[in-house]
């Protein structure tokens, strides 16, 4: 990438086709925008330049800030080591509640103030001594082929990828997006096309098809995250109808979190999730069969601890995002019983605690 770029020339793209002398369809997801040109998509990163889609926020984020990896929520991969998180501007669904709306919903590409190559992300994750990078606070596949160099690069700095994402792609784009990821949080908004249509602007089937893909055709490490709104997607039916459709077509040993919701952008109305209905979901996803599932957005170490299914030991004890008791072995297992735990461990976890440090990213002269 040239420094031109960086200034803020967009990229070309190749997940769009021609429909008409003067329109193109964008084909990174299932919104399939018909743009003209000179216009964006939805997501407002998309756009046609020259009779072409192209990408207008490569090499700009929002900022850049170290955060635990239980905060993506991942509590399965790697617990306890700091993971290097940022995001663009814009956002493919256009959920009424976002809690991330002042960079997701952003219309101004101002909202990106810092700008950075890939290998500089990598770099900076390796010198303040990351063991992920995190493409987060919007959806990485509206960005999808500066996500793409930042995990090479990583890579090539033996750092792994984690993606957060509402999972709202196309089969193609999403094939090509997941050979360079290592993790994943998914965010299952709700278990209904009524809710997906109505409060996302989306649909629901195609985020199964990319849960099911992840599980059957990648090796990518996944965990789920609904967030549960009062009177919307928290009641005892839809809950319990999604935990059964999770054992059955992803298996008993997929993560789910349940996150507490707080009002926010154009969902004013809603009061704030009680703490008793995360407990209530979590209790109706364990009855389901399901093995891990976590309360978030509140204090409650019962409910962030992961507990052995075998033996019921403690395996990895939480407050908030820092982590107490372990009981696992150097391979992974449970130090009681030895049943091993599904996910990426490693023989001690990490220190980093709940600290969420913003950084300046490293130049590659400052390389020694």
């Amino acid at each position: 990438m040239s420094d031109q770029q960086l200034e803020g020339d967009s990229v070309p793209t190749r997940w769009w086709h021609r429909v008409s002398e003067s329109k193109v369809q964008c084909d990174i997801c299932p919104r399939y925008c018909h743009i003209s040109e000179g216009q964006r998509g939805l997501c407002f990163v998309r756009g046609v330049q020259d009779g072409e889609v192209r990408l207008y926020s490569y090499g700009r984020s929002s900022g850049f800030c170290i955060d635990p990896i239980e905060k993506k929520p991942l509590n399965h991969f790697l617990p306890g080591t700091p993971v290097l998180s940022f995001g663009t501007a814009g956002c493919n669904l256009a959920c009424r509640f976002c809690q991330n709306w002042d960079m997701s919903k952003s219309r101004e590409m101002d909202t990106l103030t810092q700008q950075a190559t890939p290998e500089m992300i990598a770099l900076s994750a390796k010198r303040y001594g990351c063991r992920s990078i995190a493409f987060t606070y919007n959806d990485p596949v509206i960005f999808h082929e500066y996500a793409i160099d930042c995990a090479t690069a990583a890579r090539e700095q033996g750092i792994k990828s984690v993606a957060v994402s509402a999972g709202y792609v196309c089969p193609g784009p999403r094939s090509e997006f997941y050979q360079h990821m290592d993790a994943a949080n998914i965010d299952l908004k709700a278990f209904s096309e009524r809710f997906y249509h109505r409060i996302c602007g989306g649909h629901l089937e195609p985020v199964l098809d990319t849960l099911e893909y992840l599980r059957n055709e990648t090796d990518v490490w996944f965990e789920l995250t609904t967030l549960l709104i009062p009177e919307e997607n928290d009641s005892d039916q839809e809950i319990r109808e999604m935990s059964r459709w999770i054992h059955d077509h992803l298996g008993p040993q997929t993560p789910l979190h349940f996150s507490a919701f707080h009002p926010d952008w154009k969902m004013l109305d809603k009061p704030p999730t009680p703490p008793v209905t995360l407990s209530r979901a979590r209790r109706i996803a364990l009855d389901e069969g399901l093995l891990f599932v976590y309360t978030g957005n509140v204090h409650d170490p019962d409910g962030g601890s992961t507990w052995c299914p075998g033996c019921g030991a403690l395996l990895i004890e939480r407050d908030w995002y820092r982590l107490g008791h372990w009981g696992l072995d150097a391979r992974g297992c449970c130090a009681n019983c030895g049943d091993p735990l599904p996910g990426v461990f490693e023989a001690l976890p990490g220190d980093w605690g709940a600290r969420r440090q913003p950084i300046r990213l490293v130049e590659p002269r400052e390389r020694s």
